[in-house]
């Protein structure tokens, strides 16, 4: 099916005089999730995770993915002829450098300028550029031979009140709009969904697991217009725009319209959120200011309302999982229990929350082997018995009214090797040491995360992915401009940590075709005290499950970490405890435990 696929867009690019045809993952917004409209990329390669980049040559067709991808994309590239390359790994060639190897002087390089990044676009642009090549970007080839493609989605759009955001939309706008005046912008445009929808408090479901509407913003010192389709607007999603000040147009006009910036105007967008047709739409004797959305790190710095709301997301997240660890653990010797129906019967106990919206992702249900890929996703071909032995893996979270959850525990079914035992401990500890961190204001996740390898480094061992992501409101659950990794992307500047930001703390251990271990809390930036040395920030827990002491080796851990995670077990179970009943509190009591 795959090769056959290919084989018709050949044809498309050779009729076009393309030689070389590159498919991101991503759709007109640089959305990390997709819905199934813009899947282009797992089309035409059948792999499915949702990082990675196609290139399609005459003779060869290869997919670019990280490491978190990388069994995954093995096992979904086998026998499609699609080849891997392993990005940052040695000797592996990057996209861009790929592209202008394969190249020929006087031939085409072909993308759908709507879903590749300007950031991107530009790169690629240079590459053609040095070869001699031109560039093909108003035509989709991939929509020419995908026959039974799936319809944008038109879901209907909601508000989220103030009560739950905790600002209105006009503060926003005036924040917004304060900040382009001190960048003397006259027009600012926005392509990120969930930017557009922070600013707007509208919600909406046109990407799985992610709360927003396709759309596009622009703004000015006097107008705001939203580019979105009508249909999805109820009367009274109308007259919260009407009260704002906000004017609706069709989704595709804002290309037309930006056409129509006058000369001389400054356009603020970020290349690395807008597609490159936008890029390109806005007249060349306009001015572009680069710069990240404004509103980026708005929405990354949690208002009083949200923190408050998101600590109540919490305890219902922490009840569902703990009283979920306490199902696993009783039952896994008596019944037949599968990573699907374990999965299944997660998010029922999630539904029974009030105010409970969806899952933020599709959840990570991985036991024993499948544990080791880092993004596995159980399917009913892999779909595995869970046996009472071993490690099963479980990552999940959950949008409510209240916000979004993320949360990674992995569970000691039965007896465990002393190896085993020891390579949990040294992904806890890690989880704890980023936990306990203390830090002065200016510190980015780039200068903290040696603080969750460090265990793991003294072991020679090392996790291929970050350490954390930002996490967004309803929105987005992998949000930045936060996050804790020791790798620069795309040269990109540190976000400094701020009070009010919240980032996930996710140090693991990846054996392959043994097992794996991923401990996941998400953490709030707060302020500690401030002396002549500055402003002293750190961190509070929001996560409210216990570790799993059955895999704790005491012994591997220093007096001090012992003592943190005593102190957090017993705020977890302060905080579950009450909810729970009798037999459940035994057990959270147990598993609670000072060690």
């Amino acid at each position: 099916m795959i090769k056959e696929r290919l084989r018709r867009l050949r044809e498309c690019m050779k009729k076009a005089g393309v030689t070389v045809y590159v498919i991101p993952s991503s759709d007109c917004h640089e959305s990390e999730y997709v819905c199934a409209h813009f899947r282009a990329r797992e089309y035409m390669t059948g792999f499915s995770g949702s990082a990675g980049t196609a290139v399609i040559t005459e003779e060869e067709a290869g997919l670019w993915t990280d490491g978190r991808y990388f069994v995954q994309a093995q096992m979904e590239l086998a026998g499609t002829s699609v080849r891997l390359f392993k990005m940052e790994e040695p000797g592996v060639p990057d996209v861009e450098t790929y592209v202008k190897e394969h190249l020929k002087a006087g031939g085409k390089l072909g993308f759908d300028g709507r879903t590749m990044s300007a950031f991107k676009a530009e790169k690629l642009k240079a590459a053609a550029e040095e070869k001699g090549a031109a560039l093909l970007v108003t035509e989709n080839l991939v929509g020419a031979v995908w026959d039974d493609r799936p319809q944008l989605p038109k879901s209907r759009a909601f508000i989220l009140e103030e009560q739950w955001s905790g600002e209105s939309t006009g503060n926003k706008l005036e924040r917004v709009r304060k900040q382009m005046a001190e960048q003397g912008a006259d027009i600012h445009v926005l392509a990120s969904l969930c930017d557009i929808a922070w600013i707007l408090n509208i919600r909406g479901r046109d990407i799985p697991h992610v709360p927003v509407v396709l759309s596009f913003l622009s703004v000015t010192k006097d107008t705001c217009t939203w580019y979105v389709d009508g249909s999805a607007l109820s009367d009274r999603v109308q007259r919260h725009l009407k009260e704002n000040g906000i004017k609706v147009k069709g989704y595709e006009e804002i290309y037309t319209d930006l056409r129509g910036v006058k000369d001389g105007q400054k356009v603020w967008l970020d290349k690395k959120s807008v597609n490159y047709r936008l890029l390109y739409a806005v007249p060349e004797k306009a001015r572009i200011l680069n710069q990240s959305n404004p509103s980026e790190l708005m929405k990354a710095v949690k208002n009083p309302t949200e923190i408050q709301n998101l600590k109540a997301a919490h305890l219902k997240e922490g009840l569902a999982f703990t009283r979920f660890m306490y199902w696993l653990k009783s039952n896994v010797h008596k019944e037949e229990i599968t990573e699907i129906s374990a999965a299944a019967y997660l998010d029922h106990l999630r539904e029974e929350q009030g105010n409970y919206l969806e899952q933020s992702f599709a959840p990570i249900c991985a036991y024993g082997s499948h544990g080791a890929i880092v993004h596995y996703s159980a399917t009913e071909e892999s779909n595995t018995r869970i046996l009472p032995e071993g490690f099963l893996l479980v990552d999940a979270g959950g949008h409510y009214r209240e916000g979004t959850t993320d949360t990674t525990r992995t569970f000691a079914l039965g007896a465990l090797t002393e190896e085993q035992k020891r390579m949990y401990t040294a992904v806890c500890r890690g989880n704890l040491k980023l936990a306990s961190a203390r830090f002065l204001y200016g510190c980015t996740g780039y200068n903290l995360d040696i603080l969750c390898r460090e265990p793991l480094w003294q072991l020679g061992m090392d996790y291929k992915h970050g350490t954390g992501h930002g996490v967004g409101h309803l929105l987005n659950v992998h949000e930045g401009p936060n996050a804790f990794r020791w790798k620069l992307k795309d040269g990109g500047t540190p976000a400094a940590l701020e009070p009010g930001m919240v980032t996930t703390d996710e140090p693991g251990i990846y054996i392959k075709d043994r097992y794996g271990i991923r401990l996941e809390n998400e953490l709030l930036c707060v302020k500690q005290e401030e002396n002549k040395y500055g402003q002293f920030l750190g961190f509070e827990v929001l996560t409210l499950v216990p570790f799993d002491l059955d895999a704790i080796l005491p012994q591997e851990m220093t007096q001090a970490e012992r003592e943190y995670l005593n102190r957090y077990h017993q705020t977890v179970y302060d905080a579950l405890a009450p909810h729970l009943n009798e037999e459940e509190r035994a057990w959270l009591k147990d598993y609670t435990r000072k060690i």
